[in-house]
């Protein structure tokens, strides 16, 4: 097929050596996808970067409110964030959120982490919502569409989209593919589909066709911009 005059057939990504300018389209009252499973494929080092970007009143949809001081904690500590929405918000190195919560300097949805993956899924797969059993008859069905369905009861729930995903994978290719280091992957690849636009850091970036296609977890069309975190550090030891 052949593209229509003046389309592009290849969809542009940015690639970028700081996380200053990868972060440059975020805004104040975002909503962003944050990845990682407690500090595995925690993308820190857009999360540092976000911190001293400056934008507030954030929303963060992440499967943990942070752990210690560091990554999505800092981030937390330093203010910039009015809501979190995640499964696992109390942990035993949780207090910086802790402290916020009960304190009412922050808000937060508690999501089943099933439940979690498949709204943000839903998202990017143009779902409109779905049921699920899970929290029916609990106090997070409170307020939502019920219904029994062949004698079981279902929560309907709504796809979380967001303005932007900060995830972390292993290599991109110079189209944007993306293949991750084993659990580093977790909420990544549904996060990528779930966002306007996806930020991604990567320890390298190769040639294309350079990667496995069968490796290949998310494509480049779900990627818009590309940290590349090797490049910073050749530039730190020049």
């Amino acid at each position: 097929m052949t593209p229509s005059p003046g389309v592009s057939a290849v969809r542009h990504v940015e690639f970028h050596g700081s996380a200053e300018a990868a972060l440059s389209v975020v805004r104040d009252s975002d909503t962003i996808l944050v990845g990682g499973f407690g500090m595995a494929g925690m993308p820190v080092t857009l999360i540092d970067g976000l911190i001293d970007a400056g934008p507030r009143d954030l929303t963060i949809v992440s499967n943990n409110a942070g752990n210690g001081e560091a990554g999505l904690a800092a981030l937390l500590k330093a203010g910039r964030v009015r809501k979190v929405v995640c499964s696992f918000p109390r942990q035993h190195d949780s207090y910086v959120f802790d402290e916020l919560y009960r304190s009412g300097q922050v808000e937060l949805e508690l999501v089943p982490q099933g439940t979690l993956a498949e709204r943000m899924r839903a998202a990017g797969a143009g779902i409109g919502g779905f049921f699920t059993p899970t929290g029916f008859g609990t106090l997070l069905a409170e307020g939502k569409e019920t219904r029994t369905i062949d004698g079981r009861g279902y929560v309907l729930e709504l796809p979380i989209r967001a303005d932007v995903a900060l995830i972390a994978a292993h290599r991109a290719d110079r189209v944007g593919n993306l293949v991750y280091r084993k659990t580093a992957r977790n909420f990544g690849p549904v996060m990528a589909a779930a966002a306007s636009t996806t930020i991604v850091e990567v320890a390298s970036v190769v040639e294309t066709g350079a990667l496995d296609p069968e490796n290949i977890v998310t494509p480049g069309i779900y990627v818009d911009h590309v940290l590349d975190r090797s490049a910073s550090t050749k530039k730190n030891r020049a």
